[in-house]
């Protein structure tokens, strides 16, 4: 079993950054494992957001692209998410997700908001 925790929620103003951080109780980051994070606003679906694959391909939800970055952190067997130049539609609860030789994880999710 592995346990993710998200970290580096809160609020911020529009044009400002923020990083999230997902640490895992196991080292399945820093072992490859896929990684993604994903958000859920209000009376709406949980969308992907990035995710970066075994191999370290990374991809972008369109809305994102450009202004997000997704990475390891191998050293804190973490994975990231760096976000930069912030709206107030990302507003949402982000969750972290992995998948470690098939097995789905997920965390608890952290609050941004983004004020106009």
């Amino acid at each position: 079993q592995v346990q993710l925790v998200e970290s580096g929620g809160g609020l911020v103003q529009a044009g400002g950054s923020l990083r999230l951080s997902c640490a895992a109780s196991r080292s399945i980051f820093s072992s490859n494992a896929v990684g993604g994070w994903y958000r859920q606003a209000p009376g709406k679906q949980r969308e992907l957001v990035a995710i970066i694959t075994s191999g370290d391909t990374t991809n972008y939800a369109a809305s994102v692209k450009g202004r997000f970055n997704i990475s390891r952190d191998n050293a804190k067997n973490a994975l990231c998410l760096q976000m930069n130049s912030l709206k107030p539609e990302d507003t949402a609860v982000y969750y972290c997700y992995a998948n470690y030789h098939g097995v789905a994880y997920w965390g608890q999710g952290t609050q941004v908001t983004v004020s106009s």
